[in-house]
């Protein structure tokens, strides 16, 4: 688990680290060079490190334990980190179309090699970064890491315009072709539009944990697949789950023969919870309610599975 969360760290502040890096880069060169751009880019970066921050200071509160005013934890911190950076993928998609669409009303900007070789770089930087901070979010099933990794492919595209359209300057003033200086603007326009995909999925997300959307079927019927294989399970009545940040809230409402004594029934609820969280080590949490079942109300090794049913104590 601390390996995992080392992990997790490590990536939000290469992202934070990388974003500073890449936003005075870009800003500096698109000032010197005129490359109008590279500026939007930069700025667009500049929001990416108050949305890497967000991310990393939402991971830091979600790794705190459960205390008295959060007897569940702090994981839907990471929800909330993933909410923000939804909102600010929207604002750079805006800003980007809006920039771009600006540019077809004036003249073009001189393109110049070094815009070129900056974009390039930016591109290559960002495409590592969203493939390593990925691959650890999903490891470690961190929401504020995917949204961050989500940012940095928003940054791959708005970068692969910009090489586009510097790249398509430069050959335009080449060879005297004036209308190519006209697609580093048009390129930006569909970059807006793909961040703007972006921010819709990120921001949908985070809603739908936020608003305690039930976890995937399948997942739904493994957790009974798990019950139905216990011989002292009799009859599942209900059974829901939800995910909470990292992790996974289960809640179960089982039917288990009535003359068992207390004792007995807390052994099977503890039983219960140990074989759902072995097979799914996102769960951190099952509930168990058990309700009384009587020979010969159905038969034994007969179970019921009613997701989300609502049925009476």
């Amino acid at each position: 688990m601390n390996r995992t969360l080392n992990s997790s760290m490590l990536a939000a502040w290469a992202s934070l680290v990388s974003n500073v890096i890449l936003t005075l880069l870009k800003l500096i060169v698109g000032v010197l060079f005129n490359s109008q751009v590279l500026i939007a880019d930069g700025i667009h970066n500049a929001g990416d490190v108050i949305a890497s921050a967000t991310a990393l200071g939402s991971m830091r509160i979600s790794s705190m334990p459960p205390d008295e005013d959060h007897p569940y934890g702090h994981g839907k911190a990471e929800v909330v980190g993933a909410s923000v950076v939804a909102a600010i993928l929207l604002i750079a998609a805006l800003y980007i179309g809006y920039h771009s669409f600006m540019l077809l009303f004036e003249p073009p900007a001189q393109p110049h090699i070094i815009a070129l070789f900056a974009a390039i770089i930016s591109l290559i930087w960002k495409m590592v970064l969203y493939v390593y901070t990925m691959r650890i979010g999903r490891e470690a099933n961190s929401k504020g890491l995917i949204a961050t990794a989500q940012d940095h492919l928003a940054d791959v595209y708005a970068s692969a315009a910009a090489c586009a359209g510097i790249g398509l300057g430069l050959i335009g003033k080449a060879y005297g072709w004036s209308l190519l200086s006209y697609g580093d603007p048009l390129a930006g326009i569909i970059v807006a539009l793909l961040i703007l995909k972006l921010a819709y999925e990120t921001g949908r997300d985070s809603i739908d944990i936020l608003m305690e959307k039930a976890v995937h079927p399948e997942k739904l019927e493994a957790y009974a697949t798990v019950l139905q294989n216990m011989p002292e399970v009799k009859r599942i009545d209900r059974i829901r789950a939800r995910e909470h940040g990292q992790y996974i809230v289960v809640d179960v409402r089982i039917g288990v023969d009535a003359t068992l004594t207390i004792q007995q029934g807390h052994d099977i609820s503890r039983m219960m919870k140990k074989n759902i969280m072995t097979a799914d080590t996102q769960v951190t949490e099952v509930l168990v309610h058990l309700n009384p079942w009587y020979a010969g109300e159905e038969p034994e090794h007969e179970v019921t599975v009613e997701f989300d049913s609502r049925k009476p104590l």
